[in-house]
Parts: C-alpha cells; sequence; structure tokens
C-alpha cells in the first residue's frame, strides 16, 4: 500500500534482485523500475548495492553500473573478496548488507517508506528499526519459486509484501527489446574492421 503525498527510499540488494527476477524469469528493466516507483510516491533516492570483481574492465556488471549511475540512482559498491574455506575451496564474498543498513538508517528522517529489495532474513533486525524510527517498510521479493526467495521472518516483519512476479508486467524488460539489442551489437561486431 503507497501514498502518493509519502517519501519513499528504495534500496536494491543488487545480487539478491538480480536471483530473484530470475527465479521468477524476467529481467529487470531499470528504467522502468524508477518510473513505477516514482508513480507511487515522491521518490527521494534509490540506492542500488552491488559488489564488484577486481577485474572491473572485464566485468558483465560494469555497464548496468554505469546505466545506474546517470540515471537516477545512487550506486553503492564494494570490490569482492577472495578466500579460502577450510576444506581449501576458493570463495569469492561481496555482502554489502551493512552499507545498506547504515544507509537506510541515516535516511530514516526523510523518508515515510522504504521499499526493500531483497529476501535476505538478514535485513529483519534494520525492518524492526526503521518501524520504529516511524518508517513504514515494504519489501520485494517472492514466493512464487521453490523455495521462496524471501525469509519468512522478513516477510512476516515487513509492514507490506510485494511479490516480484506481480511487478513483472510494470518493471520487466520487453524480451523483444533484448532480442534487438542482441542484434545491434552482433552487427556492430561483425562489421568492425579486423587489425
Amino acid at each position: 500500500m503507497f501514498y502518493s503525498d509519502e517519501r519513499l527510499g528504495l534500496f536494491i540488494d543488487g545480487a539478491n534482485l538480480y536471483a530473484t527476477a530470475r527465479g521468477v524469469g524476467f529481467d529487470i528493466d531499470f528504467r522502468r523500475l524508477l518510473r513505477e516507483f516514482q508513480g507511487r510516491g515522491y521518490l527521494i533516492r534509490a540506492y542500488y548495492y552491488t559488489a564488484l570483481a577486481e577485474d572491473l574492465e572485464v566485468s558483465t556488471i560494469r555497464p548496468l553500473i554505469d546505466w545506474l549511475d546517470y540515471n537516477g540512482y545512487t550506486v553503492v559498491t564494494k570490490p569482492t573478496k577472495e578466500f579460502t574455506d577450510s576444506q581449501g575451496r576458493r570463495k569469492v564474498k561481496g555482502n554489502l548488507d551493512i552499507e545498506l543498513a547504515i544507509d537506510a538508517l541515516e535516511m530514516a528522517g526523510h523518508i515515510d517508506h522504504m521499499v526493500l529489495f531483497s529476501g535476505d532474513g538478514d535485513f529483519t533486525p534494520l525492518v524492526a528499526a526503521m518501524q520504529r524510527r516511524g518508517v513504514r517498510v515494504t519489501v520485494v521479493s517472492t514466493v512464487t519459486t521453490q523455495p521462496a526467495m524471501i525469509a519468512d521472518d522478513l516477510r512476516r516483519r515487513a509492514d507490506h509484501f510485494l511479490d516480484l512476479a506481480e511487478l513483472s508486467s510494470k518493471i520487466g524488460r520487453d524480451p523483444q527489446e533484448r532480442v534487438a539489442r542482441e542484434a545491434r551489437r552482433q552487427a556492430a561486431i561483425d562489421t568492425t574492421p579486423e587489425a
């Protein structure tokens, strides 16, 4: 439930939203996502959080990060860290939960409604803290997948749960757009002169 005079803050856990959208079966059109929530209230800030691999130049997420940065999002990144677990397997870690939580708490006095795009149960205490500050919280994730991509305690704690599957027609990328974009990209590659 949104009110048109509310001040909104969007907090997007990039990796979690990507996995959730994949689970539901569509790609997010971030321009449409921004417009959708601008139409639901007065959008104060839209944060997008993601970890970046050290080899940033070859990162597949770099074009998205650049686009978001130039088109109304506040992008928060940090480098991933590699480590070896107790079984000797190489692992990559890149968690921005603390950064998201700090930004949300700092914005609590400036927004009426927080929209959290994540199903991560680690955010349950943050939701409770925002509510204690008088901020209503909507959590966007999905229960349409098996298993559900939202922690039950997070869903219960939120003031409102919005299933990403219900938003797909409003914020999803047109599949034909992807086909056309890939065709343009391939045509550009095919016409590039060889050195």
